[in-house]
């Protein structure tokens, strides 16, 4: 098992997002690669806080809900790394809503500053 702080890092962020408040926590490394669905890869932590914030900006109101948390310890890297899966329901600005299941793989520093993050997503008719 990994480091179990780091977990609240990870929450802390997904409660940022749903909030729209992105300054309100300061986990990412200058450096941080962040790697989305789409084939998107975004570095460093002003072009990933800028994409973040533009992306959040075409719903009115995000609602995430988490499934599951873990914290893993990679021995061969020697990382901590936190996977989360969950579910986002996300309002567009003209009333619709869309969820999406996610699954994410959050790697850390030995500082606890967030230094890579590996999004999934999946949605499905129920």
């Amino acid at each position: 098992m990994g480091n179990a702080a780091l977990t609240q890092k990870v929450l802390d962020l997904w409660k940022d997002y749903d909030d729209n408040q992105f300054d309100r926590h300061d986990y990412m490394h200058d450096t941080v690669v962040m790697s989305f669905p789409d084939g998107t890869v975004t570095k460093g932590k002003k072009a990933n806080m800028d994409a973040a914030k533009k992306f959040r900006g075409g719903f009115t109101t995000v609602k995430s809900t988490i499934h599951a948390i873990v914290p893993l310890r990679s021995t061969d890297r020697n990382e901590d790394i936190v996977c989360v899966w969950g579910h986002e329901e996300n309002t567009l600005t003209d009333g619709k809503v869309e969820g999406r299941d996610l699954h994410e793989v959050w790697w850390f520093n030995k500082d606890g500053k967030v230094v890579r993050m590996r999004q999934w997503t999946a949605s499905f008719k129920e």
